[in-house]
């Protein structure tokens, strides 16, 4: 029971080690850019971890002087020590987080030690024995069984059959249509020219000057955005209907850019392979053209979008395996996760606990850790701009 406490103390530490782990990763590939060798580098990053291999597995790697291994033995402090061989650290290693990298392995292996050597003091004062370390023992025990339960249902969700990947695939066709295609984009108003900015300031200064309502320079403001916005709507149908016609793309998209007032490249308008969910909501009607076929103006947000199909195909069942994988396992984690919620739905005391957050609020911090059951999903990643790619 007390590793179960020690684990579940340096839980923490682990989450830092592995929310520095990242930072260190441009270091690591920076030699590759500059290496005429792409062998080289990996070689390197290898050869810079320890030499765990040729270590044995009962050698000792850690030694803490001053704490003796058996609570209660009668050796002098000054000749006590705890030796943990490499067998013993690996396996905490392994409850914690397996793979850890050999720069934070070195630094729970110094967190480790001390924790190791306070829990020994502690049991020297008796604090392993009362209510509050009972307390502490039942949400750690909690703790790890949670998190064994959540390892073992990922296994167990990652087991996924050929067959079961193969009829996915066969079921949800329209899932991996792609398409090559060029884009023109329309930006929805013009940029203001130099002389208007200009004109546009002495206006301003003139009405200060003369005490007038601000509310009509702000009118005044809207009816230009109204024009401008006009304008480029009008051209974006020009644009449209150009290229229908068979004009080039990349030559429309600088007219496009040019009637906005942009002065900086206009971007290449090929925009590679593309499926369905990498597109935004209004502009997943694309998928539906054929090769050769241009899409009507796409309004948007930001503008106008206007595509052109160059081909399309099926993504291929083998490059689409781990994906369908990955899709199906998920799936079952839902699936699981739900049942095990519907079996045991918690009825909280509003009179002492107060009434439900609403929805949309940050919950507070549990002592759960993250990715067990009740601990709630990690945070989405930001999703893309619509528009984008």
């Amino acid at each position: 029971m007390t590793r179960y406490g020690l684990v579940c103390l340096l839980l923490g530490a682990m989450a830092w080690g592995q929310a520095a782990t990242p930072k260190s990763a441009p270091s690591t590939q920076k030699p590759a850019s500059q290496s005429s060798s792409p062998a080289k580098p990996a070689a390197e990053g290898a050869a810079q971890e320890p030499e765990a291999p040729k270590v044995a597995p009962d050698a000792p790697v850690i030694t803490i002087k001053g704490v003796c291994d058996q609570s209660g033995a009668k050796t002098p402090a000054l000749e006590c020590r705890t030796v943990i061989t490499r067998a013993q650290f690996e396996q905490v290693v392994d409850a914690v987080q397996p793979n850890m990298p050999a720069r934070v392995r070195r630094q729970f292996a110094t967190r480790y030690a001390n924790a190791f050597a306070m829990s020994k003091k502690a049991e020297e004062m008796g604090l392993d024995k009362g209510p509050s370390y009972e307390e502490h023992m039942k949400l750690a025990r909690i703790q790890v069984l949670a998190t064994e339960f959540n390892k073992a249902m990922q296994e167990k969700a990652s087991q996924i059959s050929d067959k079961e990947s193969e009829d996915y695939y066969n079921n949800n066709k329209d899932q991996f249509d792609q398409i090559e295609a060029s884009r023109i984009y329309i930006p929805k108003a013009q940029q203001p020219t130099a002389q208007e900015e200009s004109d546009s300031d002495n206006d301003k200064d003139k009405d200060e000057a003369k005490g007038k309502d601000k509310k009509l320079s702000q009118a005044e403001e809207q009816k230009r955005t109204e024009a401008s916005e006009k304008v480029m709507k009008e051209e974006a149908d020009k644009l449209r209907a150009r290229a229908a016609a068979g004009e080039d793309f990349n030559k429309l998209q600088e007219d496009a850019y040019q009637i906005a007032g942009i002065k900086s490249g206009a971007p290449n308008t090929k925009m590679g392979k593309m499926r369905r969910n990498m597109l935004p909501p209004t502009q997943v009607s694309v998928m539906e053209l054929k090769p050769g076929e241009v899409s009507p103006v796409i309004a948007d947000q930001s503008g106008y979008f206007i595509y052109k199909v160059i081909s399309r195909e099926v993504m291929p069942l083998d490059q689409a395996r781990e994906e369908i994988k990955g899709v199906l396992r998920s799936q079952r984690l839902q699936e699981e996760m739900k049942e095990i919620q519907e079996s045991a739905t918690p009825v909280l005391d509003e009179a002492y606990f107060g009434p439900e957050a609403p929805r949309g609020a940050v919950p507070p911090r549990g002592p759960l850790p993250p990715g067990a059951p009740g601990a709630g999903p990690p945070s989405p990643k930001p999703g893309t701009p619509p528009g984008t790619k």
